[in-house]
């Protein structure tokens, strides 16, 4: 994980309730340089993590693992997803009534491509973080979703080659303004100001190894608000996996060490899906089995603040 201690940023180990810190050597320097390290990191991290410094976990400030990913870019992996949300679509005022989910009609360029959009990589924060409300937004939604972490860089990469690219696994939430998705998406190009503030994307709380975890094995995802379970599905229900992901993104085009990749809400993974969306002052967790559990606070809105629009 990246933690926060005396007003400087390092990099460490979860051991129980301590931290192993990692120092002392240029591939320690951050999360992006270990990853960028490649093999040869983890191994000297491995190395040195038996006679490493050890602080608690309650004694610093977990911050994202990566702080300022070098790049970000978030997919639509979930069938369910995808159609319980435009479902849903009447409660904007876009269909006269909900419909059923199963007659929801999909593109059938979805089911061949995991269409994606390029996230804010400065909107990133962390766990415990305060996620800012945004305008005179009524209907501010999360979204319980994992992400990938890319340890090599390659262009055209094959869906067989893929796996070798991952670094690791996190949490991902990448908080929405429905209000103002509704809005934006009439107009064809996809959302704008929906997903673009400062602190709508929150990861964490730490980054997990890919030898260590296995979304295919079908992950348990879980979301509560205010101590209610809002939300429960499985990381094997994505229609695209990691791998359809990362050969499509790298299509002409070259990816890099520490770019984040995610994979969308999974089914009922967020409040748009269930017809319920959040309040101030709510507390919202995501918990993915085996990569822990990451915790925000939503925030007042400011008195007097309307988004500037024509």
């Amino acid at each position: 994980m990246t933690f926060e201690a005396g007003g400087r940023l390092s990099i460490g180990a979860v051991e129980g309730e301590q931290i192993a810190v990692l120092s002392g050597a240029p591939e320690f320097a951050s999360m992006q340089a270990l990853i960028e390290s490649g093999e040869a990191g983890l191994t000297a991290a491995r190395a040195a993590l038996p006679g490493s410094r050890r602080v608690a976990l309650n004694e610093v400030r977990l911050r994202a693992p990566l702080p300022v990913p070098i790049q970000m870019r978030d997919a639509l992996c979930f069938e369910q997803h995808l159609r319980q949300a435009r479902a849903n679509r009447h409660l904007f005022g876009r269909a006269p009534a909900r419909i059923d989910p199963a007659d929801v009609e999909v593109p059938d360029l979805w089911y061949r491509r995991p269409v994606y959009y390029t996230a804010n990589r400065f909107a990133v924060c962390g766990p415990d973080d305060k996620i800012p409300w945004p305008w005179d937004e009524t209907c501010l939604d999360y979204e319980l979703e994992m992400a990938c972490v890319l340890g090599r860089s390659g262009r055209d990469i094959s869906v067989a080659d893929a796996p070798a690219h991952v670094f690791g696994y996190m949490i991902f939430n990448d908080f929405s303004a429905r209000d103002t998705q509704m809005a934006e998406m009439a107009v064809g190009l996809g959302t704008s100001k929906a997903k673009d503030w400062d602190g709508a994307n929150a990861m964490g709380p730490w980054l997990v190894t890919a030898d260590e975890v296995d979304p295919a094995a079908g992950l348990s995802m879980r979301a509560w608000v205010n101590g209610d379970l809002w939300s429960e599905g499985r990381s094997d229900t994505m229609h695209h996996d990691f791998a359809d992901v990362i050969a499509f993104v790298s299509h002409a085009q070259t990816l890099h060490a520490g770019e984040v990749l995610c994979s969308g809400t999974v089914g009922n993974g967020c409040g748009l899906e269930l017809g319920r969306f959040l309040s101030p002052g709510d507390v919202v967790e995501l918990e993915i089995e085996g990569l822990g559990r990451l915790r925000n606070t939503i925030g007042q809105p400011c008195a007097g603040l309307r988004m500037a629009m024509k």
